[in-house]
């Protein structure tokens, strides 16, 4: 572990000359955007970061033995770079073991929790989580005694007032809309890098990112537009109320995937839900439907009440309709986010990805992330039925 930190912290002094001899030249401080500004500490190893918020927190690279993560995301972009081993505390909704606890995503596939679930047992509670916890719970932080928060809550006041209250660094990190190819992320996982000596892991997972969207990317940017079908995704969003109305027309991935999507023409963006009918009106023009797992729950019973409901969509009578996984359980799970990349990729285009295989991909993904293999438990959870697949419309919401 000393090895360790002095390792980390000549890196860190060397990015500080290195900003430092820059800020010289050009005349100005060393500060950048958010997730990516240091400035030194006097020989000290202490270096002052700028967190995903923007706020400045001054920190020591690579000393920090006891690390409590709190709100939604947080606990998951740290395993992705962190050593679990320095976890002191966590939040309840992560620890399995418990009868008192948030169980709504207890049957959603959650890849941090299938990976380190009996680590997560061995600790105390850091707070209850969950979509429904507001606010962190100082008292019982305090009570794990850590060294550094890993926070998703995204208010400055906030964070400021826990920092005070604890005595100890809280610094924030984000994900935007666009997931796990977003610059918020690819910056929340370098500021982890940073802080824990870690620079080297996070800098290969944002790589190995990119380098994914990329290919996918190349193999289908030169696919003729007479080639390309009508494709509308379903079931995004929140995990208690999305379902088949529930989409995006700026939906990222088909972005990546150079999918053209079947809904345009929305007032606003993001995920959002589209009236009865408007998704009725685009039913001719739906030669693929993508239908995320997280609405499988809601769609059922409305389909058991009216089996008619899809029946002017054409890839409902067509049988092309797939699932994909859910990627929205306590916030996004950005290896599955990844992971339903290829496989809408492959689904649309199956000539340009023949060659990949789900189970093989979800694995090497999960490995990338987590260190671990782990479809067989992704697609064993409940709320996968069975992992990627074609939807049998005879059969399946029945």
């Amino acid at each position: 572990m000393q090895i360790r930190r002095i390792f980390a912290l000549l890196l860190a002094l060397g990015m500080v000359l290195s900003l430092a001899a820059c800020a010289a030249e050009t005349g100005e401080d060393s500060t950048g955007s958010p997730g990516t500004g240091t400035t030194a500490a006097a020989d000290s190893g202490e270096i002052t970061v700028t967190d995903m918020i923007g706020r400045t927190v001054t920190v020591t690279p690579g000393s920090y033995t006891r690390v409590v993560c709190i709100g939604a995301g947080a606990l998951r972009m740290y395993c992705y770079v962190g050593d679990t081993a320095l976890l002191c505390g966590v939040e309840d909704i992560d620890n399995l073991t418990l009868e008192e606890r948030p169980q709504m995503f207890d049957s959603v596939a959650r890849p941090y929790v299938l990976a380190y679930s009996d680590v997560f047992a061995s600790l105390p509670s850091c707070g209850v989580g969950g979509p429904n916890a507001q606010t962190a719970e100082a008292e019982k932080i305090l009570a794990c005694a850590p060294d550094i928060v890993i926070s998703e809550y995204e208010d400055v006041e906030k964070a400021d007032a826990l920092q005070s209250q604890l005595g100890v660094p809280v610094i924030t990190l984000k994900s935007g809309v666009d997931g796990v190819f977003g610059e918020e992320f690819s910056g929340s996982l370098a500021l982890l890098g940073t802080l824990f000596g870690q620079d080297e892991k996070a800098e290969a997972l944002i790589a190995y990112v990119q380098a994914e969207a990329a290919e996918i990317t190349a193999r289908t940017e030169g696919i003729a537009e007479a080639d390309q079908p009508d494709v509308y995704i379903c079931g995004l969003g929140n995990w208690g109320t999305t379902n088949h109305l529930m989409t995006a027309q700026d939906y990222i991935t088909f972005t990546i995937a150079n999918v053209r999507n079947v809904v345009t023409g929305l007032a606003v963006s993001g995920i959002q839900s589209i009236e009865a009918e408007k998704f009725v009106s685009l039913g001719d023009e739906m030669d693929i439907m993508i239908i995320d797992a997280a609405a499988v729950k809601n769609i059922t019973p409305l389909y058991q009440e009216d089996p008619t409901l899809f029946d002017t969509c054409k890839a409902w009578q067509d049988g092309e309709v797939y699932l994909q996984m859910a990627y929205n359980a306590y916030y996004t799970n950005y290896e599955i986010a990844l992971m339903n990349a290829w496989f809408i990729a492959k689904t649309v285009y199956p000539e340009q990805f023949a060659d990949i295989d789900m189970t093989e991909k979800t694995n090497e993904i999960t490995q990338m992330f987590l260190g671990q293999a782990l479809a067989e438990e992704i697609f064993a959870c409940g709320s996968s039925f069975g992992g990627y697949q074609k939807i049998d419309t005879g059969s399946f919401f029945s």
